[in-house]
């Protein structure tokens, strides 16, 4: 038979509408009856799919759809969105951990700047906490080298604390990844993330969310 390469699509519980189920995560009951979030698509059992972001999640819990997806009484445990975001980043940091370990992740503002003009980058890790100035300075570097500053993409998703137990250092402001199946992984990981949180993916062009001017 030929080999059928379109994704699985789904339909959200919340909207009815259908998308692949890369978009949207999967629900399943445990022995108790609590919904709890399938984030791999593994789990046995009946499941429901509600489209991967906090605001829909939400909605979910508001207006008990759950138990109509399930079409029996279900119980959600009240946090259910905060529990999911939790997840999604220990999932992303477990890659930059990853990352680190492959020697692909480089930390410290001179380091990145050197690594700007001479490396192949998967990315631009800035803390979410960091001051504007030097990631102004490192756009400007980006920019010497390429022309524009959006051509290296930029993840501002973890704070300081998150990035400096994640590699491994202490008070990790500014790090970039080289390119690899780790760095790969994370960038998948922490645009899942900010795309539960906000709606939109996490590897924007250096200055799009902060206004920073060069």
């Amino acid at each position: 038979m030929p080999r059928n390469d379109k994704p699985a699509v789904r339909q959200c519980l919340v909207t009815r509408t259908t998308a692949p189920a890369g978009e949207l995560i999967r629900f399943v009951c445990d022995p108790d009856g609590k919904v709890v979030p399938d984030l791999k698509r593994e789990l046995p059992g009946r499941g429901v799919w509600v489209t991967a972001t906090r605001a829909a999640v939400e909605e979910a819990e508001r207006k008990r759809l759950f138990s109509r997806g399930f079409k029996e009484q279900v119980t959600v445990v009240p946090g259910l969105a905060d529990r999911i975001e939790t997840l999604l980043c220990e999932r992303a940091l477990s890659f930059l951990s990853l990352a680190r370990k492959a020697g692909l992740a480089i930390d410290g503002f001179g380091s990145v700047e050197a690594s700007i003009a001479r490396d192949a980058l998967a990315c631009l890790v800035e803390a979410s906490d960091g001051a504007a100035d030097g990631r102004r300075k490192l756009g400007q570097a980006v920019k010497r080298r390429f022309g524009v500053s959006d051509a290296i993409p930029l993840v501002a998703s973890f704070d300081a604390s998150q990035l400096s137990l994640a590699l491994g250092r202490g008070h990790v402001i500014h790090a970039c990844l080289k390119m690899g199946r780790a760095s790969t992984g994370f960038l998948e990981r922490a645009d899942r993330l900010e795309r539960f949180r906000t709606g939109r993916g996490a590897t924007a062009p250096l200055f799009e969310r902060t206004g920073i001017e060069l």
